[in-house]
């Protein structure tokens, strides 16, 4: 017994010790909503690890901290760094690329020992290896390896269309900031006209309708100025929620746009320009083709799983007082089936992603050229608006102004020129907005942004490293 007792000891010692070389524990990481609210509320746009997130993404130092303006380069990159739909995306990221160590990972050898049983005499163990054979292990590397880089693009792809929130939201405050400025110089001309025709009423020059009618425009540019008054503080809560930010950490920051009125011309983007770098530099077409690369991989995955692996390894066995060593070999015996079913799922999965991509570039094509016509037209009339509409207009207050000196034309006259004008430069706000909205959609379809002194097009590596979860206990 003391010859069984040696090897089946040994055994159990070596499977112990290999099945402890490396051993992970669990650490819970249990969520609290008061703790995530408070997280969230507490972020702010003075972070120190933001300032060093900026200086990276940015390529030169932020000299003054905290930032006295913010334009949309570095509010977008604050969205890098804040916005919670990131987050997701780059949790989706780290799953993705642990399924990559999966994919690589070989199979372990197993051990079995069979006991004496009924007899003490009687000993059995068997060590086996697993073969795999035709290349699945590099061809499940593969797949998984094109499956985390559309996770990648799919990070990408969600921060572009975080910076697009941001852009629309920063598009809006500012569109809304000079309506409430033209609004209030109409509001002021108004109260002036009333005011005059108020003196000509009681002189008898003219009727009661003239002025009723007077001041119900007054009135109307009253409710028009209290809504735009309302929607400043709309603008920048969609804009704090895009940046990922509680709107009281807006209240001491100044936000710029130098270039906001001078949107960039036609002539700088050319169709075929514009054509191509939607194609080549499209997110979701490079993600539909890193998926449509791992359906190629997972179709020859299955086809090479029509070929058995099999497990191959020494025994040894004691009887009595004999001793035996064997070597065993298995098999899975493909007789029944050849994976027929799995692989036609995969090729109709192969076809499917293919399908897909397509689609999206025909949808991408159609997209871009919808848009460049819109920014087109948008520019076209912003440019009537600004001239010769508002030459003539500002031609005629001028008349208008100089007839007033030299007692051709009264007051009211002048009022009623400059509110002409004032119409005239709410036309071109008005164009300005659906230029800027057309520009908008122009970028979003080819997701690059268009104006000199933006920061670079997005990319998986362009975003904070992932962050323990706020509001995880720690």
């Amino acid at each position: 017994m003391r010859n069984v007792a040696k090897p089946a000891l040994g055994a159990v010692t070596l499977a112990l010790f290999l099945s402890g070389c490396v051993r992970l524990r669990y650490h819970p990481q249990p969520l609290s909503p008061p703790v995530a609210a408070s997280f969230l509320e507490a972020r702010r746009l003075d972070d120190v690890s933001l300032k060093k997130f900026l200086e990276e993404n940015l390529h030169r130092p932020v000299k003054t901290w905290p930032l006295k303006r913010w334009d949309l380069n570095t509010l977008t990159l604050a969205a890098y760094y804040f916005n919670p739909a990131l987050e997701v995306e780059r949790a989706r990221v780290g799953t993705a690329e642990a399924a990559v160590v999966t994919a690589g990972a070989r199979p372990n050898p197993t051990l079995s020992i069979v006991p004496g049983v009924p007899s003490p005499y009687l000993f059995e163990l068997d060590f086996s290896v697993p073969i795999e054979t035709h290349g699945k292990r590099g061809i499940r590397i593969e797949r998984a390896q094109n499956l985390s880089e559309a996770a990648r693009l799919g990070l990408a792809n969600a921060a572009w269309k975080v910076r697009g929130k941001v852009r629309t939201a920063l598009t809006n405050y500012f569109l809304a900031v000079r309506q409430v400025g033209l609004l209030r110089m109409e509001d002021r001309l108004q109260s002036e006209q009333v005011k005059l025709l108020d003196e000509r009423l009681v002189a008898g020059e003219i009727s009661r309708p003239e002025v009723d009618f007077s001041r119900l425009a007054f009135a109307n540019t009253q409710v028009a100025l209290r809504a735009a008054e309302g929607r400043i503080p709309e603008t920048k809560a969609a804009l704090a929620a895009a940046i990922g930010i509680p709107v009281v950490a807006l209240d001491s920051v100044e936000l710029a746009w130098p270039d906001f009125e001078s949107p960039p011309s036609i002539g700088s983007l050319s169709p075929e320009r514009i054509q191509r770098e939607a194609v080549l530099n499209r997110l979701d077409i490079r993600q539909a083709l890193a998926n449509y690369a791992a359906a190629e991989s997972n179709l020859n995955l299955e086809i090479a799983r029509q070929y058995p692996d099999f497990r191959i390894g020494p025994g040894y066995r004691f009887e009595e007082t004999d001793n035996f060593f064997t070597v065993g070999f298995s098999v899975t015996l493909p007789i029944f089936n050849r994976n027929q079913g799995p692989i036609a799922e995969a090729e109709a999965r192969r076809k499917e992603a293919a399908a897909s991509f397509l689609g999206t570039q025909a949808q991408l094509i159609a997209e871009t050229e919808g848009a460049l016509a819109r920014y087109r037209s948008a520019l076209s009339e912003l440019a009537e608006a600004t001239d010769p509409l508002l030459k003539i207009q500002e031609t005629r207050e001028q008349m208008a102004e100089r007839g007033l000196k030299i007692g051709e034309l009264d007051r009211l006259a002048l009022n009623t020129v400059a509110l002409e004008r004032l119409g005239g430069l709410m036309t071109q706000l008005s164009a300005l907005g659906r230029a800027r909205t057309a520009l908008g959609e122009l970028e979003d379809a080819v997701q690059r942004p268009l104006e000199q002194g933006e920061i670079e097009p997005v990319t998986p590596d362009s975003f904070a490293p992932t962050k323990p979860a706020e509001g995880a206990k720690q």
